[in-house]
């Protein structure tokens, strides 16, 4: 097992921050790569609210979120990024094309004991692991958004992740206030592979026009205790995310997870969710 003190999160997107905010939050020296200077702006002043929203509801003092701020270092140089790093968390959005990328960066840059980890929640982690030199490495440690509220992490056990780079994951998630669960790599692990299915139903039904999206998600959380409605969840996540993800799932699993035309017709429209102010509802 790996003794983790600095910890590189690779993207400073929704998820991408989230993560350097917990990292930053529970002691580590965090450092938050982008390529996009204004992602990185952007997500130095999410961290910040996060924050100061925790020090307005005394869950911490004015001093540690100083303090845990002064941990968190943003850059653009990818190089810079991974050096002497102890753990990376690859954090980008949901292309394989683009994780490879990253897995390739790491592989040429980042200290070859650095244990690997992806945020990814559907695509394939021991392809990603292939192309590192030593797969045994690389793991899947999968990310609730909003990640400072949501307890879960995902421990995704590729082909080849070793039991020692499975037990510093696990020890972070740890430190990071988080539950665990271990799941055996499969499309969508356990979550995505429910909530996909549970969200693209929701889609057919408003498409039959069984009934409108505000009572499809007031039925789900009132009789099904959802916390969340279908639609509330994926304007959340972001339709192209979890359109993404269905494709991936339809490809790997079949039929049942085709995703619904009319969930595709919205990505198209532009209708991405709370990130662009419209998605199944108006913000």
């Amino acid at each position: 097992m790996t003794d983790v003190r600095t910890i590189t999160v690779l993207g400073a997107g929704t998820m991408g921050h989230g993560i350097a905010h917990a990292a930053a939050a529970s002691g580590f020296d965090t450092r938050l790569f982008d390529v996009n200077e204004a992602a990185l702006a952007r997500a130095r002043e999410q961290v910040s609210a996060v924050f100061r929203k925790s020090v307005e509801l005394g869950k911490t003092t004015a001093g540690d979120a100083d303090a845990a701020l002064a941990r968190l270092a943003m850059t653009s140089d990818i190089a810079e990024s991974l050096q002497d790093c102890d753990l990376i968390i690859e954090a980008a959005p949901e292309r394989i094309d683009l994780k490879m990328r990253l897995m390739a960066d790491i592989d040429r840059l980042a200290p070859a004991d650095a244990v690997v980890a992806t945020n990814t929640s559907a695509l394939s982690i021991t392809e990603m692991a292939g192309s590192i030199g030593n797969p045994a490495r690389v793991a899947g440690m999968h990310f609730f958004n909003p990640v400072h509220k949501m307890k879960l992490i995902e421990i995704v056990r590729a082909l080849e992740s070793s039991a020692g780079t499975l037990e510093t994951i696990e020890a972070v998630a740890r430190k990071m206030g988080k539950e665990t669960v271990v799941v055996r790599e499969s499309p969508g692990f356990i979550t995505s592979r429910v909530n996909a299915s549970i969200g693209n139903e929701a889609f057919y039904m408003l498409m039959e026009g069984v009934a409108s999206a505000r009572d499809i998600d007031k039925a789900l959380k009132l009789g099904l205790n959802h916390p969340m409605g279908p639609f509330e969840l994926v304007d959340l996540v972001g339709l192209d995310t979890r359109l993404s993800i269905l494709e991936y799932l339809h490809k790997s699993l079949g039929e049942k997870y085709r995703p619904c035309p009319l969930l595709a017709q919205y990505v198209k429209a532009g209708r991405l969710g709370k990130k662009v102010g419209r998605g199944v509802y108006e913000y």
